[in-house]
């Protein structure tokens, strides 16, 4: 976390990079291997960095520096790329010692895409003379009005001649006039193949209907922006303004930041933020009478796969791994008051860095405020009257804009010792337009002859779980009706097993809501007052199907999404799902190569991953802007703690919530 001038201290070790130990990891490149970005001759097209993060210190560092020990060393690892020889290279640098201790090359990969390699080929597709012809052709004259949109590729479907360079393709878009909605307009057929390396077009693809002439291209009404909303449309959805609706905190919120530092009503946790998972939570503790316990060591999203479901040339290529191709870091953007977030805010600011590996500041990275959210718990007596007492939650929030889509990320936690994660989709589909006639049967008609293909979000969540300490145990849990017997004369009996998973391969698990399938990391080494093992609950929501045939090539990439729960032993270097390098890549390198050797995973230091999503079957309500689609999970204490923990949660004054009994009936 940084303040706008850059002037940011360490003060712990999971504290994110700072602007000054950006510039130092560069230094240190420059200085031993000559990695720069300006060229330094005509044949030489220079560096870029795609990554530069920082390794954390492990458990047991951490656990000997709480506790009064030295102070772990700082390290980075960078990731760049010669773009003259198209040679990606991994280093670990110490900060603390200045020098670099590894500097290896990978073969074989490509690295992340970076924010400048989409604006360049965006600079490049507009100034080439081939493509300013083929747009005239389909009279598009107006280059201004002209937007494109880069993509990564996916092995199966790059062109063959060219999968031994760093190559990208676009989408061509035009906009109705200045100001409009880039997205609105998709030139179908028209997609260009770019060497991302040495900005140089490939190849133009200009095919279909529309470019031949066979086909009109259909009007749209594809904007949301209220000045380029026709006054028609407009007056047909007029409706009356919301009265204020003010949220304040007069005497400032209940929560505290110190550096990274967060604390609120028995909680505490530090906020970190990197380039590839935009913001991570670490050292997630609840303290429970005199014992601060904990819960979480790190938590965060680790991949999301976003493949679109049709066939058809304008779509074939799109499969996004948002997180290992882009980065949610480095797609997040600043947050507004009364707009992103409403209340008493705490922001904090994050620094990241530009393919030249100089630093940069995002003010207002990540949100954090209170939220009113109801009731909590509650009970009228006949005698007693009324118990009530209301909910108050803890958001840490940040959004992140990836071309087209908005992702927001929400996680809360509340006073009862639930954790919630939360995702919202929002922003503008792709669309594709029709021929006369023309059928469309991988999308939904959202305007004139204009269909959104249908698509899938995958979100991975890695949960690196501590309960009560690091050693657990993973276990199954369902639900079954026992048959009708002696014992169980009408059918009632309902009965519950728990089935620890020993290895990898048990782990391997999927949804069930026929027996009401969840997970529960158990602590075994621990017994609770009441002679439990104490256990946080992952109760399973927004599950999707992958849909996928085995062996299709979007499986093949991400195994990951052919299953619901992973569970592997915890290892500092597993930390990407699909691999660490996904930007062209054909094959898993991630929990299919990690889980074919089985591993032990009970009673032992384990992280879990889990995969939802949306299943997006495309509305006309979708366009031409999307209301948010929301999705989440929970974490929520299951033999944690001996009885409710909010017991002790009281109103403001302390008798706000108990009210005279006037009556109650059962």
């Amino acid at each position: 976390m940084s303040q706008p001038d850059d002037s940011q201290s360490v003060d712990f070790p999971l504290d994110p990079l700072s602007a000054d130990e950006f510039r130092a990891v560069a230094a240190m490149l420059q200085r031993e291997y000559g990695v720069r970005a300006a060229p330094s001759s005509g044949a030489d097209l220079g560096w870029r960095y795609a990554s530069i993060e920082l390794i954390e210190p492990s458990k047991a560092e951490l656990a000997a520096f709480e506790g009064g020990g030295a102070r772990p060393p700082r390290r980075a690892e960078a990731i760049c790329f010669n773009r003259t020889d198209n040679a990606t290279y991994k280093s670990v640098l110490s900060l603390t010692d200045d020098r670099v201790e590894a500097f290896e090359h990978i073969p074989g990969v490509q690295a992340n895409f970076t924010v400048d390699e989409f604006l360049e080929c965006d600079q490049l597709l507009r100034s080439h003379p081939d493509v300013l012809a083929a747009l005239r052709s389909r009279g598009i004259t107006d280059i201004d009005m002209v937007f494109f949109d880069t993509w990564t590729y996916g092995d199966a479907v790059a062109p063959p001649e060219f999968r031994d360079r760093r190559i990208g393709w676009s989408d061509s878009w035009v906009k109705a006039a200045p100001g409009a909605n880039p997205y609105a307009r998709l030139v179908s057929g028209l997609h260009c193949v770019v060497d991302v390396n040495a900005m140089e077009l490939l190849r133009i693809e200009d095919g279909g209907p529309f470019a031949t002439g066979e086909a009109t291209v259909p009007e749209v009404m594809g904007e949301y922006v209220p000045g380029h909303i026709p006054e028609r449309i407009r007056a047909a959805t007029d409706r009356e303004p919301l009265k204020p609706l003010h949220i304040t905190q007069p005497d400032g919120p209940s929560f505290t930041v110190e550096g990274n530092l967060v604390r609120w009503q028995n909680w505490s946790l530090r906020v970190g933020f990197n380039h590839r998972e935009g913001m991570t939570l670490h050292s997630v503790r609840y303290r429970d009478g005199d014992r601060d316990r904990s819960i979480a060591h790190r938590m965060s999203f680790a991949e999301m796969i976003v493949p679109y479901r049709d066939p058809s040339p304008d779509h074939y290529r799109r499969t996004a791994f948002d997180i290992g191709e882009w980065g949610l870091g480095f797609m997040t953007t600043s947050l507004a008051l009364g707009c992103d977030c409403l209340g008493e805010i705490r922001y904090l600011d994050a620094v990241l860095h530009n393919s030249k590996g100089e630093p940069y500041t995002i003010t207002n990275a990540i949100c954090i405020h209170e939220e009113d959210n109801a009731v909590l718990w509650k009970h009228v007596d006949h005698d007693i009257g009324a118990e009530v007492r209301r909910m108050r939650r803890l958001t840490l929030s940040f959004h992140v804009t990836v071309a087209n889509y908005e992702y927001l990320v929400y996680w809360r936690l509340y006073q009862d010792g639930n954790i919630e994660c939360e995702v919202r989709a929002t922003g503008i589909m792709v669309t594709t337009p029709l021929p006369a006639g023309a059928p469309n049967p991988n999308g939904t008609l959202v305007d004139e002859r204009t269909y959104a293909p249908f698509h899938q979000h995958f979100l991975v969540a890695r949960l690196d779980m501590d309960i009560d300490g690091s050693d657990n145990t993973v276990v199954m849990s369902e639900s079954y009706a026992e048959p009708i017997g002696p014992d169980n004369p009408h059918g009632l009996s309902l009965v519950v097993a728990n089935t620890p998973l020993r290895t990898e391969g048990e782990a391997k698990q999927d949804v069930n809501f026929a027996t009401q399938r969840a997970w529960k990391v158990v602590n075994p080494n621990v017994v609770t007052g009441i002679g439990a093992h104490p256990a946080y609950k992952l109760v399973p929501s927004g599950a999707i199907p992958p849909m996928f045939e085995p062996g299709s090539p979007v499986l093949e990439r991400a195994s990951v999404i052919g299953h619901t729960l992973w569970v592997t032993p915890n290892e500092p270097d597993e930390r990407w799902p699909a691999g660490e390098f996904v930007n062209q890549s054909s094959r898993d390198t991630g929990l299919a190569r990690w889980t074919s050797a089985d591993r032990a995973i009970e009673n032992t230091d384990v992280v879990m991953w889990y995969v939802f999503g949306i299943h997006h079957i495309t509305r006309p309500e979708d366009w031409p802007v999307m209301p948010v689609d929301v999705v989440s999970f929970w974490l929520k204490p299951f033999g944690f703690f001996d009885r409710n923990p909010a017991l002790d949660v009281m109103g403001a004054p302390p008798d706000a919530c108990h009210t005279p009994s006037t009556s109650a009936h059962h």
